[in-house]
């Protein structure tokens, strides 16, 4: 037989790309289907997805080099080839991606979708959604949508649950060094603080672009509003919680510990941030956010 085949059964498929930096066991747990974007450092360029199990090698090597690393989307063709089995085997696609104002990501998924379409895919079996947010934030999208999807719910109910988590999702993240933002070009709002604020330790957020919060004088500061937010995050009801962090596993523990007192439960996941966001954020990034709990369940 050629072509696709006729759909027997009707589930949601969600989809991603390399960059909520989730457990990789949670994301086999969840079943989330994930396209890699690409890195590029010192004339070498790889993909994501071979690099997250073990990333000191690329944050060393970027720690050594005054070169920016660059980032790129992937291919149109890297969304047809994985979207491709998960329709023909009857299902429908919730797919999930970094913001479209720091990543052509997006745009890659949504010229995918035109392009199988075209091909005689019906357009409403697949929902290409901006989480508008990237780590942390976009993983907690992802877990929502795994929810969604695992009770029964159809692909406009996922894309529906995907969006609530994004309107209801809160994270900060304080990096070590405004510098790496400023090597790659990625820095948004938060452009006004460069120069001498070089030596400051930036609190920032993302939604959208990145966006300054305050700014600080010491590690232990940035730590301390990392603990005054996730008591904000709990006052908020948003007690489905995250830490990520970069090259920082004391500190994240640290603020694991407290996060437990505060919430009074485990958080949803802890990770290390990847290589296409810590090429622009550098090492010592740690960041909390949370989400009312319902809609992860």
């Amino acid at each position: 037989m050629s072509g696709r085949i006729t759909r027997c059964t009707v589930g949601v498929a969600v989809c991603s790309d390399t960059t909520s930096y989730l457990p990789r066991e949670l994301v086999r747990e969840r079943q989330i289907h994930e396209v890699s974007l690409y890195v590029s450092l010192n004339g070498r360029q790889q993909r994501e997805s071979d690099i997250l199990e073990d990333t000191d090698r690329f944050y060393d090597e970027l720690r050594a080099t005054t070169e920016a690393a660059t980032t790129s989307q992937p291919a149109v063709g890297d969304f047809v080839e994985a979207w491709g089995p998960l329709l023909d085997a009857g299902d429908d696609i919730a797919s999930v991606h970094i913001s479209a104002s720091i990543s052509g990501t997006y745009g890659s998924a949504i010229a995918a979708r035109d392009l199988l379409v075209s091909d005689g895919i019906e357009l409403g079996r697949i929902e290409v959604v901006d989480s508008r947010r990237a780590c942390g934030g976009l993983g907690i999208m992802l877990l929502a949508a795994a929810a969604a999807a695992r009770v029964g719910g159809d692909v406009r109910a996922v894309a529906e649950r995907i969006a609530a988590a994004r309107d209801g999702l809160q994270m900060w993240f304080a990096v070590d060094t405004l510098e790496y933002l400023r090597r790659g070009g990625r820095i948004g709002g938060a452009q006004a603080w460069l120069g001498s604020a070089l030596k400051i330790k930036p609190i920032l957020t993302l939604d959208g672009e990145i966006t300054p919060i305050e700014r600080v004088r010491t590690s232990q500061r940035a730590f301390e509003r990392m603990t005054e937010f996730a008591d904000e995050l709990h006052a908020t009801g948003r007690d489905a919680w995250v830490v990520q962090h970069i090259q920082a596993p004391g500190e994240a523990d640290r603020l694991v510990e407290y996060g437990r007192s505060v919430f009074g439960t485990d958080p949803l996941f802890v990770s290390e941030v990847g290589p296409v966001i810590g090429a622009h954020v550098g090492p010592g990034l740690l960041g909390v956010g949370g989400v009312p709990a319902e809609l992860v369940r």
